[in-house]
Parts: structure tokens; sequence; C-alpha cells
């Protein structure tokens, strides 16, 4: 069976820019294993697989693995499928609905002139804050020193809405750019609560990366050890929502534009908002612009 696939690259406007995705269409049939198999073969930080909905009221089952594991959900898998799928429908939809691990994913569709120009999805929990560390264990996974951690805001601490993240907030673009995954400290930190990957922020953001008001990095496990994400979606939503959790306003809608993989060579741009109602969180999102880079076919050899 030939099956198909597209590769995306998400949070960019320009091709090469942003964080790559393989989509893998007509993937009813193929095991767990197989899926593995196929998104290491990909490499990238992720790969998605589209299935038909269990149940027919939803758009997709999808199913996100990076090279090493299945995980519950996602950011920029989410936004790069469903930017793929409404860019090959013929009938145009203003939100599509997707069935993954962590809950229902809706992802919403912007179009201009007939184009699909942005997606945006809804974070599938609500905000988790878990365990907190201390300023030095925390920047010992980034090989900084504790002088480099912000903590007048927020304590480094571990939050998710659909897939756990250390948030570190640094002083300094300066230390940004310094950080190295340290992987003997990683190994005694992480994982926890959920937890395998650090994402580190600072608001110290220069005027030639606006329109950023963050700028961010993420240090993940790939399939050759500990690697850099160029654009995280569900780490980004998750900040996000802890943001609004710290900020005084009981009403209204809390934007962000946070920068990620500039340092990389990849610059993305993810764009966030959380909805606060009586002082709680009503609902995180993030969305962005995507780009398609290839398309193409493969059959695998056991499927004769």
């Amino acid at each position: 069976m030939q099956r198909r696939y597209v590769t995306v690259d998400v949070f960019t406007d320009r091709a090469f820019g942003g964080n790559q995705l393989a989509v893998v269409l007509d993937a009813g049939g193929l095991s767990t294993a197989q899926m593995q198999a196929i998104a290491t073969e990909f490499n990238y930080s992720e790969t998605t697989f589209v299935l038909p909905p269990r149940d027919k009221a939803n758009d997709a089952e999808v199913r996100i693995f990076t090279p090493v594991l299945e995980i519950a959900f996602a950011g920029h898998p989410n936004v790069g499928t469903a930017f793929v799928l409404a860019s090959m429908a013929k009938e145009p939809k203003p939100r599509v609905l997707f069935e993954e691990k962590a809950g229902l994913v809706p992802v919403d569709i912007v179009r201009a002139q007939g184009r699909v120009i942005r997606t945006e999805l809804t974070a599938p929990q609500p905000l988790a804050r878990l365990a907190q560390l201390s300023a030095a264990e925390a920047a010992s996974c980034i090989s900084l020193s504790a002088d480099d951690v912000r903590t007048d805001s927020h304590a480094p601490q571990i939050v998710t809405v659909g897939n756990a993240f250390l948030v570190i907030e640094l002083h300094s673009r300066e230390a940004l750019k310094r950080a190295r995954p340290d992987a003997a400290a990683y190994g005694r930190v992480l994982p926890r609560d959920g937890a395998r990957s650090v994402w580190f922020y600072t608001r110290d953001v220069p005027a030639a990366e606006a329109p950023c008001e963050r700028q961010a990095r993420m240090f993940m496990r790939g399939a050759s050890g500990l690697t850099e994400d160029p654009a995280t979606g569900s780490a980004t939503v998750a900040a996000a929502a802890l943001f609004a959790d710290l900020d005084p306003m009981r009403d209204g809608e809390l934007k962000l534009t946070v920068g990620q993989g500039f340092d990389m060579g990849r610059p993305s741009i993810l764009q966030t908002r959380v909805r606060k109602q009586d002082g709680k969180i009503v609902s995180a999102h993030v969305g962005g612009s995507c780009v398609q880079m290839m398309e193409g076919t493969f059959k695998l050899a056991e499927e004769g």
C-alpha cells in the first residue's frame, strides 16, 4: 500500500524556518511499532499519523511520535497537521477536531484569499502546576548557574496543559544564548512529574527580534541524546497558561508572542492567547503560520 506524506515547516511563514513536521496520511492499518519506526526514519522532532476518527463527530484521530516515543499531545504537530488537512480539504471548515491521547484537540483554521494562512489549537487539558525546583537544580540542566535564573515572578516549575515541561525564566538574552544541555544534570533532574524536556525563556528581548515579547529555547531527549527543538507549541501554551495564572487580571484575554529557534537558524514565531474569567483560566491557545515543503509516498516492505 502506498502511503502519502506531507512535510511542513511550522510556526513560520518562510521555507527552512520553524519546526519540521512529517504528516503521514492514510495511516490506517499501521501498528504502533511501524509508526515508531517511520517517525525514527523521518527523524523530525515529531511525526503525526492521521487515522479515521473513533467518533464520526470528529475529523481525525491523530497519533504523535518523536523519534523515540509516542506522546499524548504536542503543539506544532497539531498546528501543522491541521494546516495540511485544511489545505487539502475540498470543503473548507473553520475548525477541525482531533482525537488524541491527551483528549480532544480543537484547531481553528484562518483563511485569506482562498488559502490557509494560520491555524491555532486549544489546549486539551487545564493548567496543572506540578513540582517546583530550586534555581540551582534547574540551571544545572542547561549548564548555567543559579544566578542566571530569575525567580521573582515564578520558581522553575513543571507545568502541563497536556504535555509536561520544566519551565525556567532567565535574566538575560545572553544567558539564553549561552545555555547548553548537561546530560548528567539532566538525567538527575528529569523525568519528573511526566516532564522530560526543559523550556526556558527570557523577557530580555532586543528590538531586532520584535515582534517577540519573549525568547525561548527547549532541550529534549532525541534519538541520539539531548537535542534542541526550534518551536515547541505545547510548552509555549503551557507557559502562557502559567503566566496568565500568575497575572492578577480576572477577566479578559492575555496575548503573547514568543520567539524560538532563533539561535538555531530556524526562527519561529508562536502566538499565544489565554482567556480568563472570574480569575480562572477558561482556555489556552497557541497558533501560527506554516509552509508546505515536500510531499510523496512510501511503501513498507512487509506490506507487500
